[in-house]
C-alpha cells in the first residue's frame, strides 16, 4: 500500500515537459493531447475516445491509417472521465497513469528497474526497458504480454507456465467500451492442447490442434505470408505469427458476436479486407452432435457406421443430438474391433485426449485397441510422413469434412469394417424371382380390373390426372383430408401470404409439428408446371438455408406443397417494415446476406443439380426462428446441365425489380440471373428500401441507380438505413454496398459467381470497381460505349409485378 501511494505521490509532483517521439523515461510525462509515435511511424499510443463514448482510455493505433483503428488498450476497465489524464514511468519501472492525483492503471514489471524508459517499438509493443540494456528483447514488462482484443504479429496467445500467466484475447463489451467482453480467444491445456473461440464457458468455434504444419480446423492460413509457429515445452506453450514484409498491414480481432476477424490493409483501396471466423455454418462447435461430420454443402452426416440418435430430429435439420452406432463395440474381445480410416477431417475435440510423441502410428493403435474407452487415434503430427500419437475417449465432437484434412481412424465392431461379413448375395433368390414378379403383377392387375369395373368413369379420369401429376415427384404425400384439418380447413385466420400461384397456410400436424401448406390456385393457368417442378427440384436438394419441403398432396384438383414453418415469416415482411427492421442490427443483417450466398453457391455449384432459381427476392427469403434464412419457392428454377453455361426462354415469367436485363429483353438467363437477383437483395437489406421505388425525383432513379449515382460521388454511406444506428462497423457496410454493386452490374460477365461472391463476403477476394448497374436511366458514368450500357427504354415506370408471357 506504500508503494502505491509513492507512486500516486511520484507522478502527481512530476511536470510535464517536452517528450521524446517515440519514447518518455523517469524525467517526463505525456498529457492528454500528446502521443508518443514509434520509430518507423507505424504505431502511436495516446489518449482516446471509442465510438460515441466522452471517456477517455490510453491506447494504441495505427499511425498512418485514416480511420482510428485501437489495437490495445491500456485501462480498459477504467476509463478517464476527461482529458486530466497524465502517463509517467517511475524511479522502480512502473508504468502509471492518473487523473487528477488518482490512481487509473499501473504495470508491474517482474523486476527491478535501473534507470527505466518506456518506448513504444514498431511492432505494436509498448514496453519498459532498462535504459542500459544491451538485449533487444530484455524488458521489464511488455504490453504484448497483456493483450486486448487485437492479435499482432510477434504476440505470444498461449500460457506462461513458469508463472501461470494466461495471454489471451478478449473482445470489447461494444463499439463504445472496450472494457471486457465476455467473448475470448483461448488455449485450453488439454493434452493435445488446443485453441477456441469462447463466451464465457460456452465453446463457439474450435481451431483444431495444431498438427506440425497448421490448425487442424483452418488449414487454408496463409503460411508463406504469416509464418505461423506454434510452440509447446517445459516453460511456455504459445501460438505466434511473423511478418518478413513490413508493409503488408495484418491483425486479427475477437469480436463480441463471437466472430474472429482477420484483416488485412489494403493501401490501393485505402480500406481493410478481412475474412472471418466462425466462417461457415459448419465452423459452429458441435453443429453436428457426436459422430457427425458436417460437410459444406450437405449440412450433417453420420459416420459410416452410426445412424442418427433421433431420425426425427436430423429429418428436421436439427442435428445437434448427433449419431450412435450401429452396433456396440465388444469391449471384452479386443479382436472383434478395428479402426475405418476416415479421411480430409477436423480432428475431433481434444477435451479427453491422450498424447505421446514418442510413439508413431501402429504403436498408436494398439494402445487405443488395448483401451475399452480409446474411440479413435492419429498422427499428432502430420508432417514427413506422420509421427507422434494421440486417442480420443469417449464421444468423438466438432468433426468436419475439409478440403484439405487429416486422417482419422475411428474405432469399429468387426461388422461395420470394409471385407467382414459382406451382405448375402442377391443371386440366392435368383429362383424365386420370376414366379414373385409373375405373382405380384397379376395381383396388381386383378385389383386394376376390378377397380376399373365399379369406379364411374368420372373418378377414373381423375384418378389418371392425378397419376400424371404425381410422376417424378418422389416425395412423401399426405392425405388431403389431415392437410385440412391441420390448417382448420384453410381458415383466413391461418393464412400467412398469397403468392402468383396460391396461398400458404399455417399448420399443425397431429404430432405437433407446425408446418407451411402452399395451396394451388385452382385458376392458375401456369400453376401445375410450376407445382411439379418445385416438388421435383426441393425433394432432391438439402441444405440449411433451402427451405425444407415435408411432402405434397395432390387430389383431384387439390395440389399442396407442405413445408417447414417459418415463424419470422419473410424477408420483405421484416425489411420494408419501419417497426420489425429496427430489430435487425448489422451483424444479423450480414448474417442473411451470407445465408442467402451460402443458399446460392449451393444450387449453382454444390448442389447435385445445378440450379437456376430465376424468381430470387426478398419475399422468397423464409426467416426462421433465429432469423437464418431460407431460400424458398422453386416453381420457376431451371436445371442445368453441370457444363452448360445459358440458356433462353420465350416465357419470361419473374418479377420486376429483381429481373436482370438480358432476362427481360431477351429471356436469355444463367446463372449470373440469380447473382443479379441476390445484388438487389443486398441493395435492398442494406438500405431498407424497396428497389421498384423511386429515389431521386430529378433524375426518377430506383435504388439500383440511387445506389450508383451515391457510389460514383463517395456517398455510399447515404445509402444505409437511418434505424440502425450502429455504425461502428461502416467500412464492413460498405464493402457490402460495393458487392452489392458489383452484382448488379448491366453486363451478365461482368458480375461475380457466388463463389467469388462468399470470397468477397469473407474479405478474402479483393473487390474491383463496379460499372453502371442494370436498369439504370441517369448520367452514364462508365468508361464503356453508350450502347454498351444504355437501356433508358427500361425505365422505372415499366417495372411491374406481372408475370410477362413471350416477346
Amino acid at each position: 500500500m506504500e508503494n502505491l501511494s509513492f507512486m500516486i505521490m511520484f507522478a502527481c509532483i512530476l511536470v510535464p515537459s517536452i517528450i521524446a517521439n517515440d519514447s518518455i523515461n523517469v524525467l517526463q510525462s505525456m498529457s492528454d493531447g500528446e502521443t508518443l509515435v514509434s520509430k518507423g511511424e507505424i504505431y502511436e499510443l495516446g489518449f482516446f475516445s471509442p465510438g460515441r463514448s466522452q471517456k477517455r482510455y490510453l491506447g494504441i493505433w495505427y499511425k498512418n491509417i485514416p480511420m482510428q483503428t485501437v489495437v490495445w488498450v491500456a485501462n480498459r476497465e477504467n476509463p478517464i472521465n476527461d482529458s486530466s489524464g497524465i502517463l509517467t514511468v517511475n524511479s522502480t519501472g512502473n508504468l502509471v497513469l492518473t487523473q487528477n492525483g488518482s490512481l487509473v492503471w499501473y504495470t508491474n514489471p517482474h523486476q527491478q528497474a535501473l534507470n527505466p524508459v518506456v518506448e513504444l517499438l514498431d511492432s505494436g509493443n509498448l514496453v519498459i526497458r532498462n535504459e542500459a540494456e544491451t538485449d533487444p528483447k530484455a524488458f521489464l514488462w511488455q504490453s504484448f504480454e497483456h493483450p486486448s482484443d487485437t492479435f499482432l504479429a510477434g504476440m505470444k496467445l498461449g500460457w506462461d507456465l513458469k508463472t501461470d500467466q494466461e495471454r489471451k484475447l478478449t473482445s470489447w463489451k461494444s463499439p463504445d467500451d472496450p472494457s471486457p467482453g465476455d467473448v475470448s480467444r483461448v488455449l485450453k491445456l488439454y493434452n493435445y492442447p488446443e485453441f477456441y473461440i469462447v463466451r464465457g464457458e460456452q465453446k463457439l468455434f474450435r481451431f483444431g490442434p495444431w498438427n506440425g504444419l497448421y490448425f487442424s480446423g483452418v488449414p487454408d492460413l496463409n503460411i508463406t505470408i504469416y509464418g505461423l509457429n506454434f510452440v509447446r515445452n517445459i516453460d511456455e506453450i504459445y501460438f505466434t505469427y511473423s511478418i518478413p514484409n513490413t508493409s503488408f498491414i495484418s491483425r486479427s480481432v475477437v469480436n463480441q458476436t463471437g466472430i474472429i476477424y482477420r484483416y488485412t490493409w489494403v493501401e490501393e483501396y485505402k480500406n481493410w479486407i478481412y475474412r472471418t471466423l466462425p466462417g461457415e455454418f459448419c465452423d459452429n462447435y458441435g453443429f453436428c452432435g457426436p459422430y457427425g461430420n458436417c460437410l459444406k454443402s450437405q449440412a450433417c452426416q453420420c459416420l459410416k457406421g452410426f445412424s442418427p440418435k433421433s431420425q426425427e430430429a436430423w429429418n428436421s435439420s436439427n442435428w445437434s443430438r448427433g449419431c450412435v452406432r450401429n452396433t456396440p463395440l465388444s469391449c471384452k474381445d479386443k479382436l472383434k474391433d478395428g479402426f475405418v480410416k476416415f479421411e480430409g477431417l477436423k480432428v475431433p475435440d481434444t477435451t479427453h485426449t491422450l498424447l505421446d510423441e514418442s510413439i508413431g502410428l501402429k504403436e498408436c493403435k494398439d494402445k487405443c485397441l488395448n483401451n475399452c474407452s480409446c474411440m479413435a487415434y492419429t498422427n499428432s503430427d502430420i508432417r514427413d510422413g506422420g509421427s507422434g500419437c494421440v486417442i480420443w475417449f469417449g464421444d468423438l465432437i466438432d468433426l468436419k469434412q475439409q478440403t484439405v484434412g487429416q486422417d482419422l481412424y475411428v474405432r469399429m465392431p468387426a461388422s461395420e469394417l470394409v471385407g467382414s461379413n459382406p451382405p448375402e448375395p442377391v443371386y440366392r433368390h435368383k429362383r424365386n424371382t420370376p414366379k414373385i414378379v409373375a405373382s405380384t403383377v397379376a395381383a396388381i392387375c386383378g385389383v386394376l380390373l376390378l377397380s376399373s369395373y365399379f369406379i364411374y368413369s368420372i373418378r377414373r379420369k381423375y384418378a389418371e390426372k392425378n397419376k400424371s401429376q404425381k410422376d417424378d415427384i418422389n416425395l412423401p404425400t399426405f392425405d388431403f383430408s389431415s392437410i385440412s384439418r391441420a390448417t382448420n380447413h384453410f381458415s383466413q385466420n391461418n393464412k400467412l401470404g398469397q403468392g402468383g400461384f396460391g396461398v400458404v397456410y399455417k399448420g399443425m400436424l397431429p404430432n405437433g409439428q407446425e408446418i407451411a401448406v402452399k395451396r394451388l390456385s385452382k385458376t392458375s393457368i401456369q400453376g401445375l408446371d410450376e407445382f411439379k417442378n418445385e416438388a421435383m427440384l426441393i425433394a432432391k436438394l438439402q441444405h440449411r438455408n433451402l427451405v425444407k419441403l415435408f411432402g405434397c398432396s395432390i387430389q383431384q384438383d387439390e395440389k399442396l406443397l407442405i413445408y417447414e414453418f417459418m415463424p419470422n415469416r419473410s424477408l420483405d415482411y421484416i425489411i420494408f417494415d419501419s417497426t420489425r427492421r429496427a430489430l435487425l442490427d448489422w451483424a444479423k443483417r450480414f448474417d442473411i446476406i451470407n445465408g442467402i450466398a451460402r443458399g446460392l453457391l449451393y444450387l449453382h455449384h454444390d448442389s447435385r443439380l445445378k440450379i437456376i432459381h430465376r424468381d430470387l427476392k426478398t419475399s422468397n427469403v423464409l426467416l426462421d426462428s433465429n432469423m437464418n434464412p431460407k431460400i424458398s419457392d422453386f416453381g420457376m428454377a431451371r436445371i442445368f446441365a453441370l457444363n452448360q453455361d445459358e440458356a433462353d426462354t420465350n416465357k419470361v415469367v419473374g418479377t420486376y425489380g429483381y429481373m436482370p436485363p438480358e432476362y427481360a429483353a431477351h429471356g436469355s438467363f444463367s446463372t449470373k440471373s440469380d447473382v443479379f437477383s441476390f445484388g438487389v437483395i443486398v441493395l435492398e437489406i442494406i438500405s431498407g428500401r424497396k428497389n421498384r421505388r423511386s429515389y431521386d425525383s430529378q433524375h426518377n432513379l430506383n435504388l439500383l441507380g440511387h445506389a450508383w449515382r451515391l457510389w460514383i460521388e463517395n456517398r455510399p454511406m447515404e445509402l444505409v438505413d437511418d434505424l440502425v444506428d450502429d455504425l461502428a462497423g461502416q467500412f464492413e457496410i460498405i464493402r457490402y454496398i460495393h458487392i452489392g454493386l458489383l452484382c448488379v452490374q448491366q453486363r451478365p460477365q461482368d458480375r461475380p459467381e457466388m463463389s467469388s461472391v462468399i470470397l468477397m463476403l469473407n474479405g478474402e477476394k479483393l473487390l474491383p470497381e463496379p460499372s453502371q448497374p442494370g436498369f439504370y436511366t441517369g448520367k452514364d458514368y462508365s468508361n464503356t460505349t453508350p450502347s454498351s450500357r444504355n437501356i433508358d427504354s427500361y425505365t422505372l415506370n415499366e417495372i411491374s409485378d406481372t408475370m410477362l408471357e413471350g416477346r
